[in-house]
C-alpha cells in the first residue's frame, strides 16, 4: 500500500473512533514498520524533551518524509495520460479516483472532471457518450457502465451467432493452406514497414475508365500495418484452428474477451515518415522530382519523394476544394524533420493526372507550407515507381499497364549557373594555386605571418574582451538544439579542434548557451554559439567602428592595393579570466568556456576594432585602412608600396596577429574591399554582392522590407534617386502603417535592383581640387549631385518631411542647398564650392535684406563655406532635376516583358496539364475560401467548437468542410484584415450600392456572423445603439463571466473612490473655512464694465471693493446680510461669502460708493469723460493719432 494510501485509511479509522490528537499520534505511529518507524524514532530524537506532536503535524512531516515531491509529479504524470485501455469502465474509474487526489488542480470542476473522464475512455465508447449533456460526473459514469454492458451483450450475441453456425457446417476449415513455391508476398511485406496495396487497392480497383473519373464510394479505409497488428490469431485460423476456438491462444471453452492469456496490445499508433515540408528544401534534395499536376482537376504542386513511408495531402489545399475525408481506422503518427504530428483522416480515390495519364491515390491529411501532395513510397511502390535522380525523371506504369515518363523541369538560370560552376571554378583554383607565398615579394620575408592554422592561445595583450553585465543579472543556461547525425559529427570535431588548441574548456559553473552552425563563404561550417540571451543583460561597448564612405575618401591617388584578411581574427584576442565563465555553451559531449574571444558576442566587434586601432595607430589615414579584421594598404606607387608592406608585416609579426594567405591579395591594380570594387580612378558596386540582392523576392513583411532596404542602402550613394524610388516601400515603414504590397510597391522593389546592377562608376575625391553642387528641390523631395572636374562623386536624396510640404518655394530650394551643405561637410567645409540652381531668386540670397527665421538661420549654416550660388537653367539641369521630379513612367516599355515572363514562370515549376474540359471549370467564392482558411487558427474559433463538442453552443454547426455556421450565416474570425476585405467588398466593388450604415450592416449580417464589424466600422454613427455583443447572439457558458464583470465594476469603482478622495486631500490643503460675526465690516465686491477696451488697456486701478458695511445677521453657512446705504437700495442685501472682504483698517478709509452708479448685479459702467491730451506719429505711409482719455470714477491723474 502506498503512504498516502495508508495514512488515508488510518485516519478514517480514528476518526470513527472519536480519538483525540494525541491518541491518534499514538496509534498510528504504533503501526509504522520497517523504514517508516525508524524514520519516526530519528525524527523523535531530534525534537527538544516533553514537546507533544499534534496530528497534523505528524501527518505533513509524514508526507514530506514517506511521499517526496518527485512521486506526486509522477502520479500527477499518470493521471494526466491515464487511459481505460484493457481495463472495464469500473477499473478505470477506480484508477481515475486513485490519481485525481495528484491532480486536484486538472479537475477542480464538474465538467473539468467529465471532460478528462470522457478523454481517457476507449475511444468506442467515447463517440456514445460525447454528444450527450449530464448533470454530474456520478451519471455520465453510470452512463459508461450502462453502455459498455450493452456494448458486451451484443458482442456475446455476435459471438454466439458465429459458433452456431460454424457448428452447423462443414468441419473442414474454411481457409486451407496452400503450398506455395519461391517468395511470397509475406517476404515482400517484411522489406516494408507498411501495406502498400491494401491501402490505395480500394483507389485502384474503384476507377472507371470512362472519362478517368473515380468510383467514390468504394474507397476502403487504409488498415493498420502488419507490424501493428496481431497476425498470431490470423495465423492460427490458416492453420485450421478448430471452429468456436478462442480468438487469441486457439483453446476451447471460452473467447476471446475472457481469454487468460491476452494478446498483446500493439502501439496506438501508426508511424509514418515524410522528409520534406517545402517545396524550397524539396528543390535542392536529389532523391526528390516535383512537379505541377492536375489532383482532382485542380493545379497542385505535387512532389515524388521516395524517402516518404506514405503518401500526404495538405490540410490547407483539401479545405479549400472540397475534397471528400474520411477517418482512418488507426491514428498515424508521422515524423518530419524537426518535428512530429498526427494525422486522423484521410482523402479517399484522389484523381492525378500524370502526362494525361489517371492515377488513383488515398491520400493522408497533414500540414504542409507549400506542398499540396507528397507521393510517398507506398503509391511509388503501386504503381512502379522509378526515380532517376540525375535526370530528375520519374518512370510509372498505370493501370493498363502503359509507362508514363514525367521529367522535372530545370531553369535555363540553373543549368547556366551550374556549366559556369564546371567550367570557371578549375580556371579559378588553379590560379589560386598557382599563388605560392614563395613567389610574392615582400611578403615571402614574413612566413611566420602566414600560418597554415593557429595550433596554440594567443599572447597575453594590454587589451582584452570583456563582458560587463546589467547589476543583478543571474547565471543564464539555455538547453542544447536538436541536431542531425551529420552535424553532431561537426561538433564532436572542432570541439576537439578546439580543445587542442586551448581555445575552449571544460566547465563546471551554471552557464550555457546552444550551438548552431554557420555557412561560412567558403561554403564550410562554422560552429558558433547562441549568445543572444546573454547579449541581451550585456552592457553595449560604444567604441565606433569607421564609416565605410570615410574609409574610401583616403584611396584618392592611390595606385597600388594589397588586402590582409586575418585568419580566425576573433580568436586572436584573449578573454579575461574573470569574464570566461559566461561564454559557456552546451552540446551534446559536455559544457565548454571559451577562453579567447569568440563569435557572436554582441561587444566582439567593438572590441576588436579597438585592438587594431591600437596596432596601426601610426599608419592610418597614411596608407592603411582597417575594418575589424581586413586591412587595406594603399599607395601611389610600387616602391611606397614596398615601403609600406614592409611596415605592416612587421607590426603583424611584433604582435603575433596571423593572417590567412588564402583570403590575402597583394600587388592589385584593382581590389574588392568591403563590397566595393576599387582602382586607382574610382570606386563602384562589387557586382557578387548585387547579385544577392536581384535574387531577393518581393518582401512579405515590414521587417523584410526593412532588410532589403538596409543592403540597398548601403549603395545609396551610387543611386540616382535612392529616396524617390524607395519612397512606396519606405512608406510601408512608418507606424500603424498597415502593410500592402501594391503594383507600385512592386515596381518599386525591382527597379531599385535594376538600379543596382547598373549602378554608375564614382570617382574618388580630391581634396585639393574645387568642387561642384548641383541641386533641384520639389514636393516630392530633395535630389544633389556631387561632382568634381564634370565627373560624379556622390548621389544624394531625400524625401520631404511632413512640415515641408508647406515650405514656399524659395524656402525650399534653399532646403535643399543646406541639405547638401549638411551631407557632404567633410568634402566641402575648406573647400571651394560651386552651388548651381535652377531658381534664379536663390543667388540674390547673401544681399536680400528681408529674411524670416528660417531663412536666417540657414544663412548662418551657409556662411560657414567658401561658396557661391549660381543660376543655372533648368533645362540644363538635368541631373539634379531627375533626382527630385523625373517620372519614370516613361521609362516603362513593353519590351523585354516576354523574357520577363517567361523568367518568373521558371521558378513556379509548372507542369503542363494537355487536356482539359469546360465542363470542370468552376467558379468559386474566395471570400467564403479565406474566411475557412482563418477559422482553422483561430482560438475563439476553436473554443466554440470544443464547446459544440459538449453540446453547449447549440445554435451554432459545422459543415463537412469543417467550417462553423451560426444558423445561415457563416462565422467570421475577430480578424482586422479580413473585416476590413468584407468591408470593402461590400461597399467599393463596382456591383454593390451603399443603402446607408444601418441597411449596409443588415445586409451583411444576413451572410456573415461577426461580432465586432458593426461596434468597430459602422457603429460609430449610431453612438446611441446597443452594441452588437448585447443582441443576444453572443452566449454566455457558464458564470465565469458574470463574476469577471462584477469584479472589474468593482476595481473600477474603489479607484473612482481613491482618486476622489485623493484630489479632495489637495484640495482641502489650500482652503480654510471663513467666518464672520454680526458687526464685522466687509468690503463689497463689484465688478467695472466698459464699452471698448482701447488698445488693448484696461482699467487696472478701478476700484474693485466698495464700502465698508456692517454685517447685520449671518443667514446660513455662507451668506451675510450688510447694511446698505440708501443710494443701494435696488440691491438685495443677502451676498455670498465669496462676494466679501473684511475690513481690518480704519473706518474712516472707505471707498466712495455715493458717485458710483452700481447695477443690481454689482457691476457699474465706466464711460469717457474728456480729452487730456493728444499726440501724433509718422511713419513713412500714414500719420497716427493718440489720445489721452479721462474716465468716469477717476481723477485726471
Amino acid at each position: 500500500m502506498e503512504a498516502n494510501d495508508w495514512l488515508h485509511a488510518i485516519e478514517k479509522k480514528l476518526n470513527l473512533l472519536q480519538c483525540n490528537d494525541q491518541e491518534k499520534v499514538a496509534f498510528a505511529t504504533h503501526q509504522l514498520q520497517g523504514p517508516a518507524s525508524a524514520w519516526w524514532d530519528n525524527h523523535m530524537a531530534t525534537r527538544p524533551p516533553g514537546t507533544e506532536v499534534t496530528w497534523a503535524e505528524f501527518c505533513r512531516n509524514f508526507r514530506k518524509a514517506q511521499v517526496p515531491d518527485g512521486v506526486v509529479a509522477q502520479k500527477k504524470r499518470e493521471f494526466q495520460a491515464l487511459h481505460q485501455g484493457n481495463r472495464t469502465v469500473t477499473e478505470y474509474l477506480h484508477e481515475f479516483n486513485r490519481l485525481a487526489r495528484y491532480a486536484s488542480e486538472d479537475v477542480r470542476t464538474d465538467a473539468e472532471k467529465q471532460e478528462k473522464f470522457l478523454a481517457g475512455l476507449d475511444d468506442e465508447l467515447t463517440n456514445q457518450l460525447i454528444s450527450g449533456g449530464y448533470a454530474d460526473f456520478e451519471k455520465l459514469v453510470d452512463k459508461a457502465i450502462h453502455q459498455e454492458d450493452q456494448c458486451n451483450k451484443m458482442d456475446r450475441k455476435r459471438k454466439a451467432a458465429q459458433f452456431r453456425s460454424n457448428q452447423g457446417s462443414h468441419p473442414r476449415p474454411r481457409f486451407t493452406p496452400r503450398q506455395q513455391s519461391g517468395p511470397t508476398t509475406m517476404i515482400v511485406r517484411q522489406h516494408r514497414p507498411f501495406n502498400s496495396s491494401s491501402f490505395h487497392q480500394g483507389a485502384s480497383g474503384s476507377q472507371n475508365h470512362h472519362g478517368g473519373q473515380p468510383n467514390r464510394r468504394a474507397a476502403p479505409r487504409p488498415p493498420i500495418t502488419p507490424a501493428q497488428s496481431a497476425p498470431s490469431a490470423q495465423a492460427k485460423k490458416e492453420t485450421g484452428t478448430k471452429p468456436g476456438s478462442c480468438f487469441n491462444c486457439g483453446e476451447l471453452g471460452h473467447f476471446a474477451d475472457k481469454c487468460p492469456k491476452p494478446r498483446r496490445v500493439g502501439p496506438r499508433f501508426v508511424q509514418a515518415r515524410d522528409n520534406h515540408a517545402s517545396a524550397e528544401e524539396a528543390r535542392a534534395a536529389p532523391e526528390v522530382v516535383l512537379g505541377t499536376f492536375s489532383v482532382n482537376s485542380v493545379p497542385a504542386t505535387v512532389l515524388f519523394d521516395s524517402g516518404a513511408t506514405h503518401s500526404f495531402i495538405s490540410k490547407k489545399f483539401v479545405g479549400m476544394h472540397g475534397l471528400r475525408k474520411e477517418k482512418l481506422s488507426t491514428p498515424m503518427r508521422v515524423h518530419t524533420p524537426g518535428n512530429s504530428s498526427t494525422s486522423v483522416s484521410y482523402s479517399p480515390s484522389v484523381l492525378i493526372e500524370i502526362q494525361i495519364s489517371p492515377f488513383l491515390a488515398n491520400l493522408i491529411l497533414l500540414e504542409s507550407k507549400d506542398l499540396d501532395v507528397i507521393l510517398g513510397m507506398d503509391w511509388l511502390t503501386k504503381f512502379k515507381g522509378v526515380i532517376d535522380c540525375a535526370n530528375r525523371t520519374v518512370t510509372l506504369t498505370n493501370e493498363k499497364g502503359e509507362t508514363v515518363v514525367y521529367m522535372s523541369p530545370v531553369s535555363p538560370k540553373q543549368r547556366i549557373s551550374l556549366n559556369q560552376i564546371e567550367v570557371e571554378n578549375p580556371v579559378t583554383t588553379e590560379q589560386k594555386g598557382l599563388q605560392k607565398l614563395e613567389d610574392i615579394p615582400i611578403v615571402c620575408e614574413y612566413p611566420e605571418v602566414f600560418l597554415e592554422d593557429l595550433t596554440t592561445m594567443p599572447p597575453k595583450r594590454e587589451l582584452e574582451f570583456r563582458i560587463d553585465l546589467a547589476p543583478g543579472t543571474a547565471p543564464i543556461y539555455k538547453k542544447p538544439y536538436r541536431m542531425a547525425t551529420n552535424k553532431l559529427a561537426q561538433v564532436k570535431k572542432q570541439v576537439d579542434e578546439q580543445l587542442q588548441k586551448g581555445y575552449i574548456r571544460p566547465s563546471t559553473l551554471p552557464w550555457g548557451a546552444p550551438v548552431i552552425f554557420v555557412e561560412k563563404k567558403d561554403k564550410t561550417k562554422r560552429m558558433c554559439v547562441d549568445y543572444r540571451a546573454l547579449n541581451e543583460v550585456t552592457i553595449k561597448n560604444k567604441y565606433p567602428l569607421p564609416r565605410i564612405d570615410d574609409l574610401f575618401d583616403q584611396l584618392k591617388g592611390a595606385k597600388v592595393f594589397s588586402k590582409i584578411d586575418l585568419r580566425s581574427g576573433y580568436h586572436q584576442l584573449r578573454i579575461r579570466e574573470e569574464d570566461i565563465p559566461k561564454t559557456a555553451f552546451t552540446t551534446r559531449y559536455g559544457l565548454y568556456e571559451c577562453t579567447v574571444m569568440s563569435f557572436r558576442l554582441t561587444n566582439a566587434p567593438a572590441f576588436f576594432m579597438n585592438l587594431m586601432n591600437k596596432v596601426f595607430m601610426e599608419f592610418l589615414d597614411k596608407f592603411v585602412v582597417v575594418f575589424i579584421d581586413d586591412i587595406l594598404i594603399y599607395s601611389k606607387s610600387e616602391e611606397e608600396h614596398e615601403r609600406h608592406l614592409h611596415l605592416v608585416l612587421e607590426k603583424l609579426q611584433e604582435h603575433q596577429l596571423y593572417a590567412k594567405f588564402s583570403k590575402c591579395d597583394f600587388w592589385l591594380l584593382e581590389v574588392k574591399f568591403l563590397g566595393h570594387v576599387i582602382t586607382a580612378q574610382c570606386v563602384a558596386i562589387d557586382p557578387s554582392n548585387v547579385e544577392s540582392v536581384t535574387k531577393w523576392t518581393p518582401p512579405k513583411t515590414v521587417s523584410q522590407i526593412r532588410s532589403f532596404l538596409g543592403l540597398a542602402g548601403y549603395y545609396r550613394r551610387f543611386i540616382e534617386n535612392f529616396s524617390r524610388i524607395a519612397r512606396p516601400m519606405t512608406q510601408l515603414l512608418k507606424k500603424n502603417e498597415k502593410f500592402k504590397w501594391t503594383a507600385e510597391c512592386d515596381q518599386s522593389f525591382e527597379k531599385l535592383k535594376k538600379k543596382l546592377v547598373t549602378a554608375p562608376v564614382l570617382i574618388l575625391p580630391d581634396q585639393t581640387k574645387d568642387f561642384q553642387v548641383y541641386y533641384d528641390a520639389s514636393r516630392h523631395g530633395l535630389g544633389c549631385v556631387l561632382m568634381q572636374e564634370g565627373r560624379v562623386v556622390a548621389y544624394a536624396s531625400r524625401q520631404l518631411r511632413p512640415h515641408e510640404g508647406n515650405y514656399p518655394t524659395h524656402d525650399l530650394e534653399l532646403a535643399a542647398v543646406v541639405h547638401a551643405l549638411k551631407i557632404w561637410r567633410h568634402y566641402l567645409i575648406g573647400n571651394r564650392c560651386e552651388v548651381y540652381t535652377d531658381h534664379k531668386s536663390l543667388k540674390y540670397i547673401f544681399t536680400q535684406l528681408d529674411l524670416n527665421l528660417r531663412q536666417r538661420r540657414w544663412l548662418e549654416l551657409i556662411k560657414d563655406y567658401d561658396m557661391s550660388i549660381h543660376y543655372h537653367p533648368g533645362k540644363a539641369n538635368v541631373v539634379a532635376d531627375a533626382l527630385s521630379r523625373k517620372s519614370y513612367c516613361n521609362a516603362l516599355c513593353t519590351e523585354g516583358m516576354c523574357k520577363e515572363l517567361q523568367q518568373e514562370l521558371e521558378h513556379l515549376n509548372l507542369g503542363l496539364v494537355e487536356y482539359g474540359y469546360v465542363a470542370v471549370l468552376e467558379a468559386r467564392p474566395t471570400l467564403v475560401d479565406q474566411v475557412r482558411a482563418a477559422q482553422v487558427n483561430d482560438p475563439e474559433i476553436a473554443e466554440l467548437k470544443k464547446n459544440m463538442r459538449v453540446g453547449k453552443a447549440q445554435d451554432f454547426h459545422e459543415d463537412e468542410h469543417g467550417t462553423i455556421w451560426f444558423g445561415e450565416r457563416l462565422c467570421v474570425p475577430d480578424d482586422k484584415e479580413l473585416k476590413d476585405l468584407i468591408l470593402t467588398e461590400a461597399h467599393q466593388t463596382q456591383y454593390s450600392i451603399h443603402p446607408g450604415s444601418t441597411k449596409m450592416y443588415q445586409d451583411l449580417k444576413e451572410k456573415f456572423c461577426a461580432y465586432h464589424i458593426y461596434g468597430e466600422e459602422i457603429g460609430r454613427a449610431v453612438p446611441d445603439k446597443d452594441h452588437v455583443s448585447a443582441w443576444g447572439e453572443r452566449q454566455l457558458f457558464g458564470t465565469e463571466v458574470l463574476t469577471e464583470a462584477e469584479e472589474k465594476v468593482r476595481t473600477v469603482r474603489e479607484r473612482l473612490r481613491i482618486a476622489q478622495s485623493r484630489q479632495k486631500s489637495y484640495a482641502d490643503n489650500r482652503r480654510r473655512e471663513l467666518t464672520f460675526e454680526a458687526g464685522d465690516y466687509m468690503y463689497l465686491r463689484v465688478t467695472p464694465l466698459r464699452g471698448v477696451h482701447r488698445f488693448q488697456t484696461k482699467g487696472k486701478l478701478a476700484p474693485r471693493f466698495v464700502g465698508p458695511y456692517k454685517i447685520l445677521e449671518r443667514r446660513g453657512e455662507v451668506a451675510y446680510q450688510l447694511e446698505l446705504p440708501s443710494n443701494m437700495i435696488g440691491i438685495h442685501d443677502v451676498f455670498h461669502v465669496s462676494q466679501l472682504k473684511k475690513c481690518l483698517r480704519v473706518l474712516e478709509e472707505q471707498a466712495d460708493s455715493e458717485h458710483i452708479d452700481i447695477q443690481e448685479d454689482l457691476t457699474y459702467v465706466e464711460k469717457p469723460v474728456r480729452i487730456l491730451e493728444t499726440s501724433e506719429r509718422r511713419t513713412r505711409n500714414k500719420v497716427t493719432r493718440f489720445c489721452r482719455v479721462q474716465w468716469s470714477h477717476h481723477s485726471d491723474e
